[in-house]
């Protein structure tokens, strides 16, 4: 049994704080000696550019993992941070959604993908995009846990009912195992009323 952690980081909401928080994380994770895979999942590929690589340089990028067979090793990049690497992201994985609901057990690539080199690492980051279609089902069917960062704002809460009920589906449908590790308040203002009420 592998002792490898997949956690992904999702939100419906954009803006929330989700790339720079799994990134900070990761960082943190790669500095404690952990081997970390941060997977950018989001076709704006802001987590593959705040790691340094040029996403529009890349050989292969997930989607190439995703849509056309590109084993997981191949698209690995090790960054010039020890114990990091990225699987990188272009605008080229915007079209994945689509072309994903051709994909037989559609939902099971990315874990799939991961089997290879799951034990090559301690923790798998996985960045998700802003909202609830096939790349973030992907993401939460390989993840052994979740984390919704959360900004301190009204309609924040509104978005978390909803994450919270793609877990029960996620969980329900495809992935028995998946936990929801935490919710990370992100932006907190500790003078601000609104923070406290929703905190």
């Amino acid at each position: 049994m592998s002792r490898t952690k997949v956690i992904a980081f999702a939100n419906n909401k954009g803006g929330s704080g989700k790339t720079t928080s799994c990134s900070n994380i990761g960082c943190a994770l790669s500095m404690m000696g952990k081997k970390v895979l941060m997977i950018d999942m989001d076709p704006q590929g802001n987590a593959t550019s705040g790691f340094g690589i040029d996403k529009d340089d890349v050989e292969h990028s997930v989607y190439d993992v995703l849509i056309n067979g590109v084993e997981m090793n191949s698209a690995i990049i090790h960054t010039k941070y020890k114990n990091m690497d990225v699987c990188p992201s272009n605008i080229q994985l915007s079209g994945a959604e689509i072309e994903l609901s051709e994909v037989e057990n559609r939902e099971f690539v990315l874990k799939n993908a991961l089997s290879e080199v799951k034990d090559n690492y301690d923790f798998i980051i996985i960045d998700c995009p802003p909202s609830l279609g096939m790349l973030t089902v992907n993401a939460l069917t390989a993840a052994d846990g979740m984390i919704i960062p959360m900004q301190c704002e009204y309609l924040a809460l509104e978005g978390l009912s909803q994450m919270l009920m793609t877990v029960k589906q996620i969980k329900k449908l495809y992935n028995p195992k998946l936990s929801l590790t935490g919710i990370l308040i992100t932006m907190y203002n500790g003078r601000l009323n609104l923070s406290i009420q929703v905190l």
